[in-house]
């Protein structure tokens, strides 16, 4: 190192870091590792939420400008105010992550805040993101060159000036034109004022990757009557953001095949889960796979059982040798055990000597994580029978212990026990948390549910259905019921609801499957009518006056 050159990192470091257009499986590796190690993070509104997940619980996001401007050195250029709050924590030493909509080449305007730090000697990094103009006609079934090697040109309509628009105009170049939503048909006029045909087809593209994404096919002649017909403009909302995409590319026959984002089965539906988050997990990332929108409701909420001291033998019986064998059925089983555990000073070492059992694949995380292999896993269906079908029977020449350990709900049933005791096991079969009733959901989730604001409701249990209705009220008519199962469903009509989808397996992931083959037959049908493709919660009164594009 030069011992003249002054020492960087005496002061903060700078990442300067796309998030991408919007959706956030788009953000780069290097972009979550650099979001891990944050220890202030400073982004666009319009993506905070998609990279603070990956930063840590107390990572520092200053929202509002507070940087005092009488600190900032007199050489240094005038900034805004996110600059400013840019080089304040980076001058305090700190590890500023400051991410923005798109790539930060294209799509940010930080060129100046890359200069501030150049011009105080703060190191910084760029680490580039999909840009919106390359990743929203990718998802919107538009793809800018073929095989022949298409020009494509780059238009900020905001900041285009006559010589573009007549470069443009005058070329047969793919443009990829970034504008607002009522300023499109004054964009379609430029390049047609320029020499650009009037049938020249158009797309334009709105909310980009994310599922509330929607596209419209016309010609740059066309775009203004087609979105006022479709009811978009004129509208409040007419300021947001859309990508249009200029050429033969975007021709409609071509994008009938190739929109692959917008056609999938449920897409932009908001579909209601009536599990926690971490209970929902890979359920929500299935339903995120067929483009719906997961929310989780909470109906139960766990407790303490009444009487520990059954609880507090049986952990400790596992000390001792008691058990050949612990069967965990749910997360919450899991969670109870380890507290109890935690609370004695054990760790998954007291585990040694005894075969582990767990059902389903969220408690077989749970046990990992808590530095647990399972040793028995259902084969075939993640349910006690499932896990019945698989267990081994008591055999005194191998088994030196015949008892088996079951930390369990209070309210579960007795399938286990009984399957296990005939084959020749015995049970403690121990209440190691209570289920309650949770607390009711926001208000605006409640309206939500009575008012036809979910397209969907996942009932996984009987218990499920009855707790929802009893702390957020019944369901609208117009919203979608899919059930786990015949007693389920039966409880779902004694509740006055109509159930449209049964899973033919009590799985959950069957049920999000069968719930996407509803909206994919639901979408055929109105294709095949002519008819437009709407979500279930557009047909409640007065939906279309109120659903965002």
């Amino acid at each position: 190192m030069n011992p003249t050159a002054p020492n960087h990192f005496a002061s903060g470091q700078v990442t300067f870091l796309g998030a991408g257009p919007g959706d956030p499986g788009l953000l780069t590796l290097r972009a979550v590792e650099a979001l891990a190690s944050a220890d202030v993070l400073i982004a666009d509104p319009q993506v905070l939420d998609v990279v603070r997940v990956h930063a840590r619980a107390q990572v520092d996001t200053p929202l509002q400008a507070s940087a005092d401007e009488a600190s900032i050195p007199a050489d240094v250029p005038a900034l805004r105010d996110t600059a400013n709050l840019v080089m304040a924590a980076a001058r305090a030493g700190k590890r500023v992550v400051r991410a923005v909509t798109g790539d930060p080449g294209l799509d940010g305007y930080v060129a100046e805040e890359m200069l501030a730090c150049a011009a105080e000697g703060i190191v910084f990094e760029v680490v580039p993101g999909i840009a919106a103009a390359v990743g929203v006609p990718a998802y919107a079934g538009v793809p800018l060159r073929g095989a022949h090697g298409t020009d494509v040109r780059f238009i900020d309509a905001r900041t285009a000036d006559e010589r573009c628009w007549t470069e443009v105009g005058a070329s047969d170049a793919t443009a990829v034109v970034s504008t607002s939503l009522d300023s499109v048909a004054a964009a379609a006029g430029e390049l047609v004022s320029a020499g650009r045909k009037p049938d020249t087809p158009l797309t334009v593209t709105v909310a980009g990757t994310t599922t509330r994404q929607r596209t419209w096919t016309a010609t740059l002649g066309s775009i203004a009557q087609v979105l006022k017909a479709a009811k978009v403009l004129p509208s409040a909302d007419g300021g947001q953001p859309v990508i249009a995409v200029v050429g033969e590319r975007s021709a409609a026959a071509q994008r009938e095949r190739l929109s692959w984002f917008e056609s999938k089965p449920l897409f932009g539906w908001r579909v209601l889960v009536p599990r926690t988050k971490e209970q929902a997990a890979s359920l929500s990332d299935q339903l995120v796979s067929y483009g719906a929108v997961s929310h989780e409701v909470p109906t139960i909420a766990v407790e303490p059982p009444r009487t520990p001291q059954q609880m507090e033998r049986a952990v400790k019986g596992l000390v001792t040798g008691r058990y050949e064998w612990i069967a965990f059925t749910s997360v919450n089983a899991v969670k109870a055990v380890r507290e109890k555990f935690e609370e004695y000073g054990l760790d998954a070492r007291a585990f040694a000597g005894i075969k582990v059992a767990a059902v389903g694949e969220q408690t077989a995380k749970a046990l990992v994580a808590f530095g647990v292999k399972p040793d028995l896993v259902p084969s075939g269906e993640q349910s006690a029978a499932g896990l019945l079908e698989d267990w081994p029977p008591y055999d005194p020449v191998f088994d030196p212990i015949d008892r088996v350990f079951l930390p369990r709900a209070d309210i579960a049933t007795e399938t286990l026990v009984a399957g296990l005791i005939e084959l020749g096991w015995e049970v403690d079969d121990v209440t190691a948390y209570r289920t309650v009733r949770a607390s009711p959901p926001p208000a605006e989730t409640r309206e939500a549910i009575k008012g036809g604001g979910f397209d969907a409701v996942l009932f996984t249990s009987s218990s499920t259905v009855r707790n929802l209705v009893g702390i957020a009220g019944k369901p609208h008519n117009v919203t979608v019921i899919a059930c786990i199962g015949p007693a389920t469903a039966k409880t779902a009509e004694e509740h006055g609801l109509r159930v449209d989808v049964m899973s033919p397996e009590p799985s959950v992931h069957k049920l999000a499957e069968a719930l996407a083959d509803f909206g994919a037959a639901r979408r055929d049908a109105a294709i095949e009518a002519g008819d437009p493709v709407t979500r279930p919660s557009e047909r409640r009164p007065g939906s279309r006056r109120r659903a965002r594009s």
